[in-house]
């Protein structure tokens, strides 16, 4: 009689508790790792939180990839559920997986474009880009979006292209081409704003901005549709000026692939470069 009680309780406590759904983000290192991990921490807590609120119990881990292609191949196999992706990354990892959906687009101050900017050491005489020709450039990695494809298409309009460059070279993330231009191992470079922003008390100037896309989010093909729909309602509602603040910037968007097509043709012309 014992034992029938205690299977009965038993049967009522699984029937009962919810087990939480194992999920996880990845991101690639646009920067170095510990600062990208300190970065991300804040806004998988609130997805995780906001998620209860729905009635969904998430526990999120987060992936920090080394590069950009390792990412995108993690997302084309469907290695991790959700990610922040560049717009190149995103077109190319769409290429290779055609069901990866996007999720959101991040906001900058209710707008969806950010600036791109070409930097020199502040002691520099170059004041264009067009006084590239024949000087030493850096580029970031070769699947990003600001650091290469629409740096390339930037001084593919002023008649630069790699033949007219005295050398140049990828180096992978933003904080590395900052560097590298602050102690003059090039004589110019290609970052992000907030990057340009970071270091540029450190002695750097700019000489030219562009426009670029804000980043998408992006899932996985395959993720549970109520996994979406939460996640993409808690990034769609997401207020908290911190968690925002943590990765620079005001807030969410709908996102769809036409937001992308101005990517898409300069990824297309870059292969002039």
């Amino acid at each position: 009689m014992k034992n029938i009680k205690n299977i009965i309780l038993l049967l009522i406590f699984l029937t009962t508790y919810t087990y939480a759904t194992n999920l996880k983000f990845g991101v690639y290192t646009s920067d170095k790792a510990s600062v990208m991990y300190k970065q991300f921490k804040p806004i998988i807590q609130y997805l995780e939180k906001d998620a209860k609120k729905q009635g969904l119990d998430l526990k999120i881990s987060i992936k920090i990839y080394p590069s950009y292609e390792s990412a995108l191949e993690g997302m084309v196999r469907g290695d991790y559920d959700f990610a922040r992706f560049g717009p190149a990354s995103y077109i190319l990892a769409k290429q290779r997986n055609t069901h990866i959906k996007l999720l959101v687009m991040e906001e900058q101050k209710g707008k969806k474009v950010f600036n791109g900017v070409f930097i020199v050491n502040k002691d520099s005489n170059i004041k264009s880009l067009e006084e590239l020709k024949n000087r030493s450039f850096a580029f970031g990695d070769i699947k990003s979006t600001i650091g290469r494809y629409l740096a390339q298409n930037e001084l593919l309009k002023v008649n630069i292209t790699s033949k007219d460059l005295k050398n140049y070279e990828y180096l992978n993330r933003h904080d590395k081409v900052a560097l590298a231009v602050v102690h003059g191992n090039f004589d110019a470079g290609v970052v992000k704003e907030s990057s340009f922003k970071k270091y540029k008390n450190r002695g750097l100037k700019s000489i030219s901005t562009f426009e670029n896309v804000t980043k998408p989010w992006l899932v996985r093909s395959g993720l549970d549709d109520k996994i979406y729909n939460t996640l993409k309602k808690s990034l769609l509602n997401l207020k908290d000026k911190k968690v925002l603040k943590s990765i620079k910037k005001t807030g969410f968007l709908e996102a769809n692939d036409d937001d992308y097509t101005i990517i898409k043709k300069s990824m297309n012309n870059s292969s002039k470069f």
